[in-house]
């Protein structure tokens, strides 16, 4: 299966640099619709069979018009939503940011028992972000798009492919409406082929 992660587009948290990851979240800004709409463009070599979006507002908003292009319902599903920020949340200072970065990249590299403070530990969030990623599997399609959040795709990518580590993932902020492309299969692992649109090459 071909996976494609997708950021959402801009937030007005995104702006403030908030970590801001409660449901139902902040709309898109401006620019973050243009993004939104630039996506059916970005992905038109793409075969895309289903689409899937967390349960935040800015995945959603995102998919509509890749939704609209390909004809796809968008599968709206908890488990793909943002890495909980707990006690940290909609702070934006740099102690909150690198508290917040250094528990995810701790998951990512197998301190999967490290729990964001007030929030989930690294098996909760990697184990539901997969059990969507089985789910999307399961359904024999051969490209699958899923609209999530910068962290958590960084976060399960790292964790997951097994061509790439986290040093690389950790240096790469991901923008938004970035995309990650993935092959493999929940049962055969995973490999990284592109990160935002380059070619992986490890």
């Amino acid at each position: 299966m071909r996976l494609l992660l997708i950021r959402h587009g801009q937030t007005p948290s995104n702006l403030k640099r908030l970590l801001d990851s409660a449901v139902p979240g902040p709309g898109l800004t401006p620019l973050g619709l243009e993004q939104a709409a630039a996506l059916p463009r970005a992905l038109a070599d793409e075969r895309i069979d289903a689409l899937y979006a967390s349960t935040l507002v800015r995945t959603q908003l995102t998919a509509e018009p890749l939704a609209h292009s390909t004809g796809l319902d968008v599968t709206i599903r908890d488990g793909i939503r943002e890495i909980a920020a707990g006690d940290l949340e909609m702070r934006g200072d740099e102690e909150a940011a690198r508290a917040y970065l250094a528990t995810a990249f701790a998951w990512s590299a197998g301190d999967t028992a490290r729990r964001m403070p007030g929030a989930e530990n690294g098996v909760e969030t990697l184990g539901r972000f997969d059990e969507v990623v089985a789910e999307a599997a399961a359904t024999g399609a051969d490209t699958v798009a899923m609209v999530s959040h910068g962290a958590v795709i960084r976060t399960w990518t790292a964790a997951r492919a097994g061509n790439v580590d986290v040093d690389f993932v950790a240096a790469r902020p991901l923008s938004n409406t970035g995309i990650v492309a993935l092959t493999g299969a929940p049962e055969l692992g995973w490999e990284l082929r592109l990160w935002e649109g380059q070619p992986y090459a490890p």
